[in-house]
């Protein structure tokens, strides 16, 4: 995969999650893909991220992240993120900003997510 591959793979992951299509998001993951975050746990498989996914965007309809400073080294891929949200239940604004790295397999599925919050 090369450089450009892997970042404009990254941008349509970060672009269907600001349009919450996890139909859209699934196929992009391996079935024993593993999905870590500070924020929300360790999520190991597509039925398990799909699950977590489904309630994340639930509880915060309308979440938005920005995206910038796309890094590529080895089929990985990191970004800078700002991530704004409102609870659904409380009308709780949350707001975080972190970084995040996506790394690919050879065929182009996302094999490891991870998501750190600062």
């Amino acid at each position: 995969m090369t450089e450009v591959e892997a970042i404009e793979l990254s941008r349509a992951y970060v672009a269907l999650s600001n349009a919450h299509r996890v139909e859209l998001i699934l196929p992009m993951f391996s079935a024993t893909a593993v999905y870590s975050s500070s924020a929300v746990g360790e999520f190991v498989g597509s039925d398990s991220i799909a699950e977590m996914m489904r309630g994340f965007f639930t509880r915060y309809p309308d979440v938005f992240w920005l995206a910038e400073k796309y890094r590529y080294d080895n089929n990985r891929v990191t970004f800078d993120f700002s991530l704004q949200a409102n609870a659904a239940a409380t009308g709780e604004h949350l707001q975080r900003q972190g970084v995040e790295r996506i790394e690919f397999d050879e065929d182009g599925l996302i094999k490891k997510l991870e998501v750190k919050a600062s």
